[in-house]
C-alpha cells in the first residue's frame, strides 16, 4: 500500500490518469464476437459549442453507464462527435467576416465555404477537448462530423433514396420564417412563448356604392367594420376580409367589399364557419401570406395572395407604404398613420403565443415559401408503435404521451434551409425548370439526358439547387452513418454495434433528433436505433431559472473542474438529477462531491495508517463489523442493480454515496478501529479484519468508479501493486449474492445497535457529558438474543462500562426505546427536565403515528400502494405504538 498525500490533489491526478488511460487506449472499442456489445453514441454537440451545464449533466450520465458497462465485461463503445449547425455556424462565419470588413453577399459561396471551414478547424474542436476534462472516456479515434466526407455522403444518398421512394418533395408552402437567420424552420424550430403585445381594433370602410339602401334605414353615409389585429403591419397584405355566416350582425354584407386602409385596396367580404364570432369583434382580416390559417381560407375562398414582407423582415414593394421599414417598427408606424387617419378604435394589451426561432430567439414569420419536404405520415408509422408498445423505452415513461400527440399530429418536414453552410440539396435544374435529383452533378447530367432525350446538355446547362439540409435531417441518421452502415450496410462494425444501447439526451429535442433517428432507423436498418432514451432534465439555477448567458446564471464548467475537481462536479450535478426534471443547481452541490472525495480520501488513509498484527485471538466485534458490512454491501448492490435497471442514476449515486459516508465510515471504520497507541506508535489490527476492509474498499472503489473516476482509480494503485493494465476502469464490477436470510437478519440487528449508540450520544451532548465518560447501559427486553452480536460494538462505540439486562423500569433514570424495548442509564438527573424530554419525545411520536394511521386508512393507497410498501408503514405503526407505550411508563415512573 502506498503511501498517500495529507490532501486529495484532483489536477494532478486526473490529467495523469486521464493521460494513461488513453496511453492504453483503454477507451477505444472493436468489435469482439466474444463479448456483448454496449453502444452509445454521443448527441454531438454543435461545433460552434462550448461546454455549458447541461452537457456536463448528460455526458456524465453517459460516463457512468459506459464506464459500468465496461467493468462488466462488455465490449463498451462510446462514439463522439459534433454537428454542424448550419443556422448556428454561418451565424459565427458572417459575424468573424463582418470583424474583418467583409459582407457575405460581396463573396462567392465557395469563398463563404473556404472560410467556415477555416473556422471549424481552429474552434470545432474546442467542446470535444473539454469533455476529456469530465473524464468522458469516449473513443476518441472513432469521433466523427456530421460534415465529413463519409457522412455527408451519407445524407446525400438518404435523400436521394426517399426522393425516388416519393417521401420527399418540393413545393410551395406557408412555411416558418426566420427573418434573422434568412431561412426556411421546420415546426419544431419554433418555440412558443408567452408575449405581451397589443390588440388594435381597426375600421375597414364598407365599399360606398354598395350602402344606397342601407343609407336610407341607418341615416349614416358610410359603414365601417371593426377587425382587430395583432399585426397591424400585414394589413397592407389583406386580401379580404371574414365573418361567420351565421352572425347576425353582418348578413346584410353579403356579395359586398371593403376597402383595406392605407393601400385603398377593394376585397371581398367572405363568409367562413371558421371565424370565432365570439373573439374581437366577429370579423377577421385575411392576409394569406403571413397566416396560416389565413393561407388555408385563402386557399378555400381562392383569394390573392400578396407577400408584404422581404426576407430580412422589412417591408417589401408589395406594402407600398413604409417599404424598406423593419416590422416591429413598421408596425408602430402603421398604428400611428391609421390613428391619424382615426381608423383606431382602441388599443387593448392582450397577451399570446408568439412563436420564435429555436436557433436565433427572432420572431418567426408565416411565409409562403417553395421549400423541400419530407412526407412524414407513412415514414412515422413504425417509429410511434415502436415507442408506444415499449419495443423502445422512454424514461421517464410520462414522456410517451407527448411524443405520441406529437407523432399522431405531425406535419410534413420542411428540410430546406436558406444557408451556404450545411449538405447543399442534390438537386440540379436546366434551363426550363425541368428538376433531376442525383448523388452528384455526373449522375444528374446523365439522368437530365435521359429525360430530355437531350445528348446535347453539358454540366454547365446544370443548376444546381441553392438551399441546404436541415442540420437535423443529418443527425437524424447519426446512429447509422456514425458506422459507415449506409454507405457499407453489412460492415463489422454496423453488424456489431447496431441497435445501440442507450440514448441519453434533452427532452427538447425529443422531436427534433430522437423521432427522426428512430423514424431513419426502422427506414434504413428495419430496427430500432436504440433500446432505450434517458431523457435528462433542463439544469437551472437554485430560483428555477434556465441557465443562460443571457442571465449570467450559468457557471463556467471547466472553472468549476478546476475548483472542485472533476469527481466532486460529477456528483455535484446528480445530487439532484432524476430523470426528466429539471435540476436545481446550486454550487454547492460541487462542494458537496468535493468533500466526498475527501471523506473518501482521509478514509484510506486512515486505514493505511493501521498496522497488521498475526493473532489467533478472534475479536468478535470486529466479526460482526465484518459481517455487518459484507450483508450491508450485498444489499447496496442488489439496490444499485435496480437503480441502474430503471435509470434512476441519480438514486444509484445516493446508494453508493450513502454506503461510503455512512455505512463505511461512520459505522464501519468506527466499528473496527483499533485503540489509540499514543504519538507516534501505529495502531494495530488483526490479519482477518484487515484483510476484509481492504477487500471492501475495494469493492466500495470499484462501484464509484462510474461516478469518481479519478480519485477511485488513484486510491486503487494506492492500495497495493498493480500491473500496467490492472486499472479500475477494466476491473470486475461487484455482483450481489443472493440476499440470504442471514444478511437481512444482522442488517436488522445492526439498525437496533446504531440507533442505541446515536440516542446515548445525543444523551451525552444534551446534558454536556464527555464521550469519554463510562456509562451502564440497562435493557428491558422480550428478547436478549438479538443484542449478543452486537454488545461489544454498542459498548465500544457508545463508551459503556456494562451492558446489563433488568425486568424492572429504573426510574430517575434516563431512559429511551429503541424496536419497542426500553432502555435505562442511571444518572443523577433533573425530573423536571427529564420529564419535559420524554413529553416532547411522546408528542412527536403520537403525531407521527396519527400521519401512519391516516396514510393507512386512507383506501386509495392501501389499494395502489406495493405490499412492501404497506408492510413497511404497518411496522412503523407497530413500532410507534411500542414506543409511545414504553414513553408513557416511564412518565410514570418519574413521579
Amino acid at each position: 500500500m502506498s503511501s498517500l498525500a495529507k490532501t486529495y490533489n484532483p489536477r494532478e491526478v486526473e490529467d495523469k490518469w486521464y493521460a494513461y488511460w488513453l496511453e492504453k487506449k483503454f477507451f477505444a472499442s472493436k468489435p469482439n464476437p466474444n463479448k456483448e456489445p454496449y453502444t452509445i453514441v454521443i448527441p454531438p454537440p454543435n461545433v460552434t459549442g462550448v461546454l455549458h451545464m447541461g452537457h456536463m449533466l448528460n455526458n456524465t450520465i453517459q460516463d457512468i453507464l459506459v464506464r459500468k458497462a465496461r467493468m462488466e465485461g462488455k465490449e463498451a463503445c462510446w462514439v463522439p462527435g459534433t454537428d454542424h449547425a448550419s443556422i448556428a455556424t454561418e451565424a459565427k462565419v458572417v459575424q468573424m467576416l463582418k470583424e474583418k470588413g467583409i459582407e457575405k453577399k460581396d463573396i462567392t459561396r465557395e469563398e463563404f465555404l473556404k472560410y467556415a471551414w477555416e473556422w471549424k478547424e481552429k474552434y470545432g474542436g474546442i467542446i470535444l477537448e473539454q469533455l476529456k476534462k469530465l473524464g468522458a472516456s469516449c473513443d476518441w479515434d472513432r469521433t466523427r462530423f456530421t460534415m465529413e466526407d463519409a457522412l455527408s455522403e451519407q445524407v446525400i444518398k438518404v435523400f436521394v433514396d426517399l426522393y425516388r421512394k416519393g417521401h420527399i418533395y418540393r413545393g410551395a408552402r406557408m412555411i416558418n420564417w426566420d427573418p434573422q437567420g434568412k431561412t426556411a424552420l421546420s415546426d419544431d424550430e419554433v418555440i412558443y412563448k408567452e408575449t405581451k403585445s397589443k390588440l388594435y381594433y381597426v375600421k375597414y370602410k364598407v365599399k360606398q356604392e354598395n350602402l344606397s339602401g342601407l343609407q336610407h334605414l341607418t341615416g349614416l353615409e358610410e359603414e365601417y367594420l371593426t377587425i382587430a389585429t395583432q399585426r397591424p403591419e400585414t394589413i397592407m397584405g389583406d386580401t379580404a376580409v371574414c365573418v361567420n355566416p351565421n352572425d347576425e350582425r353582418y348578413k346584410h354584407l353579403k356579395g359586398k367589399k371593403i376597402i383595406v386602409p392605407l393601400v385603398n385596396r377593394e376585397v371581398p367580404i367572405i363568409f367562413d364557419e371558421y371565424v370565432d364570432m365570439t373573439f374581437g369583434t366577429g370579423a377577421l382580416k385575411v392576409t394569406p401570406a403571413h397566416d396560416i390559417n389565413d393561407y388555408n381560407l385563402g386557399l378555400k375562398h381562392n383569394l390573392e395572395v400578396i407577400d408584404t414582407l422581404n426576407d430580412d423582415g422589412t417591408l417589401s414593394e408589395a406594402a407600398q407604404v413604409f417599404v424598406g421599414t423593419e416590422r416591429f417598427k413598421a408596425r408602430k408606424l402603421v398604428a400611428k398613420a391609421l390613428e391619424e387617419q382615426g381608423l383606431i378604435v382602441k388599443v387593448e394589451e392582450y397577451t399570446t403565443n408568439i412563436g420564435y426561432s429555436e436557433r436565433t430567439d427572432a420572431v418567426v414569420e408565416p411565409k409562403i415559401s417553395t421549400q423541400w419536404f419530407v412526407k412524414m405520415t407513412d415514414l412515422t408509422k413504425p417509429a410511434l408503435e415502436n415507442v408506444m408498445n415499449d419495443n423502445i423505452k422512454l424514461h421517464p415513461s410520462k414522456f410517451k404521451n407527448m411524443y405520441r400527440s406529437w407523432m399522431e399530429n405531425v406535419r410534413d418536414w420542411c428540410i430546406s434551409r436558406q444557408l451556404w453552410w450545411g449538405h447543399r440539396i442534390p438537386a440540379w435544374y436546366l434551363p426550363d425548370g425541368t428538376l433531376v435529383v442525383a448523388h452528384n452533378a455526373e449522375e444528374a447530367l446523365e439522368l437530365a439526358k435521359q429525360s430530355t432525350n437531350n445528348s446535347e446538355l453539358t454540366i454547365n446547362d446544370l443548376v444546381q439547387d441553392e438551399d441546404v439540409l436541415d442540420t437535423w435531417f443529418s443527425s437524424g441518421l447519426w446512429p447509422i452513418a456514425v458506422f459507415d452502415g449506409l454507405l457499407n450496410p453489412d460492415n463489422e462494425d454496423i453488424k456489431y454495434y447496431y441497435p445501440t444501447n442507450d440514448l441519453v439526451t434533452a427532452p427538447e429535442i425529443l422531436f427534433f433528433w430522437v423521432a427522426r433517428m428512430i423514424l431513419f432507423g426502422y427506414e434504413y436498418r428495419q430496427e430500432k436505433p436504440y433500446s432505450n432514451v434517458y431523457l435528462t432534465g433542463i439544469v437551472r439555477d437554485k430560483q428555477g431559472r434556465k441557465m443562460s448567458k443571457s442571465l449570467g446564471n450559468s457557471p463556467d464548467p471547466i472553472e468549476l473542474i478546476e475548483k472542485y475537481g472533476a469527481d466532486g462536479v460529477r456528483t455535484g450535478m446528480l445530487f439532484s438529477s432524476p430523470a426528466g426534471n429539471d435540476l436545481l443547481f446550486d454550487e454547492k452541490l460541487c462542494e458537496q462531491g468535493r468533500n466526498f472525495t475527501n471523506k473518501i480520501w482521509n478514509a484510506f488513509r486512515l486505514v493505511q495508517g493501521w498496522q497488521v498484527v498475526e493473532t489467533d485471538e478472534e475479536d468478535t466485534g470486529n466479526t460482526t463489523a465484518v459481517k455487518w458490512f459484507e450483508a450491508r454491501m450485498n444489499d447496496a448492490l442488489i439496490h444499485l442493480e435496480e437503480h441502474y435497471a430503471n435509470y434512476r442514476i441519480s438514486d444509484a449515486l445516493m446508494t453508493v454515496y450513502k454506503l461510503v459516508w455512512d455505512d463505511f465510515c461512520s459505522w464501519y471504520l468506527e466499528m473496527i478501529k483499533p485503540e489509540y497507541q499514543g504519538e507516534g506508535k501505529p495502531s494495530l489490527i488483526d490479519k482477518n479484519t484487515y484483510g476484509a476492509t481492504i477487500s471492501f474498499f475495494e469493492n466500495l472503489l470499484k462501484i464509484l468508479h462510474p461516478f469518481m473516476p479519478f480519485i477511485t482509480e488513484e486510491l486503487w494503485h494506492a492500495l497495493k501493486e498493480r500491473g500496467e493494465n490492472e486499472c479500475i476502469i477494466v476491473a470486475e464490477y461487484p455482483q450481489p449474492k443472493k440476499q440470504y436470510v442471514a444478511f437481512e437478519k444482522i442488517i436488522s440487528e445492526g439498525e437496533i445497535a446504531f440507533d442505541i449508540v446515536r440516542q446515548i450520544r445525543e444523551m451525552r451532548n444534551s446534558k454536556g457529558m464527555s464521550p469519554k465518560e463510562e456509562v451502564i447501559l440497562y435493557i428491558k427486553t422480550h428478547s436478549k438474543a438479538i443484542y449478543n452480536r452486537f454488545k461489544p460494538i454498542i459498548r465500544k462505540l457508545a463508551n459503556l462500562s456494562a451492558i446489563s439486562f433488568t425486568s424492572q423500569n429504573m426510574p430517575k433514570s434516563f431512559n429511551f426505546v429503541v424496536k419497542g424495548d426500553e432502555f435505562f442509564i442511571p444518572l443523577k438527573i433533573n425530573v423536571a427536565e427529564e420529564r419535559a424530554r420524554i413529553e416532547k419525545e411522546l408528542e412527536y411520536n403520537e403525531g407521527f403515528l396519527e400521519s401512519v394511521n391516516k396514510k393507512l386508512g386512507n383506501e386509495k393507497f392501501v389499494q395502489n400502494a406495493k405490499p412492501e410498501i404497506i408492510e413497511n408503514e404497518r411496522k412503523k405503526k407497530a413500532d410507534a405504538e411500542a414506543k409511545i407505550k414504553a414513553l408513557k411508563k416511564a412518565l410514570e415512573g418519574l413521579r
